[in-house]
């Protein structure tokens, strides 16, 4: 088999498993829920630091994947002042643990760096923690679930796009300096695909939006994709690496696979909150 097909095959069967287990936890909630997003973290932010690693920097693994799942913790649990007191005490640990390293070279990026990875992979992920609880308390209509789905839909119907069209007939780089692979062919299938999740997303399981909300959604979602995509690529290409790992089959690492998320979860967490919702 040739290795593009291959890689195809093994990206559509990760979905096949994927895909399902996401609108179950999504559905599910409670504890099966927030333990899923705890794996994705936990698991982002290593391959994250992993990556800094490939660069020379050093940063504090251990205690930066335990500061962004109390992140995760705190979201789900509204606060409260022991949470609020961890994660002060976590980043009082990181710097003055930089204190003892024997070499004292490059101090401000391996502080800098543990505490950007809490915030980009822990807080920006916790979005999506954020939107199932937006979602509770409506009488004999929980949306929370679907709150969350219309985020993974998004995201990922504008990389499915972005990623078929793409090979299929992407000519002109979209942003060659930073990802060679990236097409404006390509973004523009993202752009289209992302309006077509969000239309279905509409009539399927989310009556509750408007066609002005599908429009901005739609329209919105995929550009904050590629964003996050290529925030990312812009890191792996600055330590000269491919994929993150390959934990996922057929799409590299849970960073990989999840960047766009990271960036979609929480536009659609501020757009729901603030005109659908109202809530302010």
């Amino acid at each position: 088999m040739a290795p593009e097909r291959k890689q195809l095959t093994m990206r559509l069967l990760t979905a096949a498993v994927g895909v399902p287990a996401v609108i179950v936890c999504s559905l599910v909630g409670g504890y099966p829920f927030i333990l899923a997003i705890n794996f994705v973290i936990g698991l982002g932010l290593y391959e994250f630091y992993r990556m800094l690693e490939s660069k020379g920097i050093k940063p504090y693994k251990t205690v930066g994947v335990v500061a962004g799942l109390v992140v995760a913790w705190y979201v789900y649990f509204q606060g409260g002042f022991f949470s609020s007191l961890f994660i002060t005490l976590v980043l009082l640990t990181i710097m003055v643990l930089e204190l003892f390293r024997r070499d004292g070279e490059l101090a401000v990026y391996h502080i800098s760096s543990t505490i950007f990875g809490v915030f980009y992979v822990g807080w920006l992920g916790s979005h999506v923690i954020l939107l199932r609880q937006l979602g509770e308390g409506f009488p004999g209509d929980d949306r929370g679930g679907f709150f969350v789905i219309l985020a993974f839909a998004l995201a990922w119907g504008s990389d499915t796009g972005a990623y078929f069209v793409g090979h299929a007939i992407g000519r002109r780089k979209l942003l060659p300096r930073v990802s060679p692979a990236k097409s404006v062919e390509g973004a523009i299938g993202g752009l289209l695909f992302g309006a077509l999740a969000a239309v279905i997303a509409r009539i399927s399981f989310a009556p509750f939006l408007s066609w002005l909300d599908v429009l901005a959604l739609g329209l919105v979602s995929p550009v904050m994709a590629t964003l996050g995509d290529l925030v990312e690529s812009l890191m792996k290409r600055d330590v000269k690496i491919k994929d993150t790992s390959n934990a996922l089959p057929g799409h590299g690492g849970m960073l990989d696979r999840f960047d766009s998320v990271l960036f979609v979860a929480p536009f659609v967490y501020y757009y729901l909150r603030f005109i659908v919702m109202g809530k302010f």
